[in-house]
């Protein structure tokens, strides 16, 4: 389910990665690097290597290369433990029994090299439209915009809560805002909401989740937003496991335009789980060295988890301040261009402290002015104009 694709031209580039090793493996890979239709994303020899890229998600298809003459249970064991996209066995010599076994296994294809590089696009090409009808499942299609800072104090919540409503409000879309800072999150309170129910209850609630039990569980605000809160006690966060996770986010998609997920400063399981399915990741920063310092390390570990730039949107918080640093100094430093730049307002710690989001309680305000842009911009596009509705992520010059 882990399906990536980039739009080039009138066919799309499906992300690839290639794990395993057999005869005939690397002059396919050479091949595959230099092919228009894939994006070859990397590709490692030991699994235990691979985990970081196939966790981050998002990709179109596993090639993994196999000595076997049987199916490799062992192996393919091993990549379900961190991706369910489609996986294509690659193997060289006789492999009668592996085709056979294949039939009846979660494989896409199974492919004995030496092989025609067509063939093998043919067979990612097929298998990515499996994997893309698996995920769609018809309906609603949310986007899943993920507001995240490695360090505490940046307003990441802030931004994250007052998004949300905009998108609610001034947007009139469907908006969850769901709040994963599982042991400390504050989300309800930036919206002066006490609620009686949080996520911590649905997650151990008995019974199926689907879309009816989701509404059960959330909280309406004034603005229209749903709020599924976080745990009222940090002990409740365990329970809150990536499997649970994975579930609420795909149901969350079906019911609502645009999920809004507060995040922890983390890179754990809950983040991890949330990466692969972000459709759009909002990298909070602002104008100190410790927070630049943070904001770098993530950037290389987003790179790691191969986490596409493309989907990353660089937000410097209270980009006015006069604190000895500027706009273009962060740039300069992270080598990336901001794409929104949100200033300091005393509008902001009084929305907060009357628990209303600064976005309607002061319209006018610069601050908002400033979201209302960021909102606009995670809205779903219309399919018809043929955009996917990212932003490109620029390095900066």
């Amino acid at each position: 389910m882990n399906l990536e694709t980039q739009t080039t031209g009138t066919r799309e580039k499906t992300r690839i990665f290639m794990t395993g090793d057999c005869e005939g493996l690397q002059e396919l890979r050479h091949a595959l690097e230099r092919h228009h239709e894939v994006e070859f994303v990397g590709a490692a020899t030991s699994l235990g290597e691979a985990a970081p890229a196939l966790r981050g998600g998002h990709l179109g298809v596993v090639l993994h290369g196999t000595r076997s003459s049987t199916l490799p249970q062992g192996e393919l064991a091993a990549i379900r433990e961190h991706t369910q996209a489609p996986v294509i066995l690659l193997a060289s010599g006789e492999a009668s029994n592996l085709l056979e076994e294949a039939l009846e296994a979660d494989v896409a294809d199974v492919l004995l090299l030496p092989q025609m590089t067509e063939n093998l696009i043919f067979a990612i090409r097929k298998a990515g439209h499996s994997g893309r009808r698996l995920q769609g499942g018809g309906g609603r299609r949310g986007r899943i915009v993920t507001v995240f800072s490695p360090k505490g104090g940046t307003g990441k919540t802030v931004l994250a809560s007052n998004t949300a409503a905009s998108v609610a409000k001034d947007e009139a879309k469907k908006a969850l805002l769901l709040d994963l800072d599982l042991q400390f999150g504050d989300a309800a309170i930036m919206l002066g909401i006490e609620p009686e129910k949080t996520i911590y209850d649905l997650v151990v609630a008995p019974g199926e989740l689907d879309t009816e039990k989701l509404a059960g569980y959330v909280t309406r605000h004034a603005s229209g937003l749903d709020i599924l809160p976080a745990p009222l006690r940090p002990e409740d966060a365990e329970l809150v496991t990536e499997a649970k996770l994975a579930q609420l986010l795909e149901v969350a998609r079906e019911s609502y335009d645009v999920i809004v997920v507060d995040t922890s400063p983390f890179f754990h399981g809950p983040m991890l789980a949330t990466l692969d399915r972000t459709d759009e990741l909002l990298l909070i920063c602002s104008l100190d060295v410790p927070t630049l310092k943070n904001v770098r390390l993530a950037l290389q570990t987003l790179e790691l988890l191969s986490f596409p730039t493309d989907r990353i949107s660089l937000v410097l918080n209270r980009a006015n301040s006069k604190v000895g640093m500027k706009p273009g100094e962060v740039e300069s430093a992270l080598e990336v261009k901001v794409r929104f730049s949100v200033p300091s307002d005393r509008a902001v710690p009084i929305a907060v402290n009357r628990g209303n989001p600064a976005v309607l309680a002061d319209s006018r305000a610069d601050f908002s002015k400033a979201v209302r842009e960021i909102s606009k911009s995670v809205v779903p596009v219309d399919k018809g104009d043929g955009k996917s509705g990212r932003r490109l992520f620029r390095k900066a010059a």
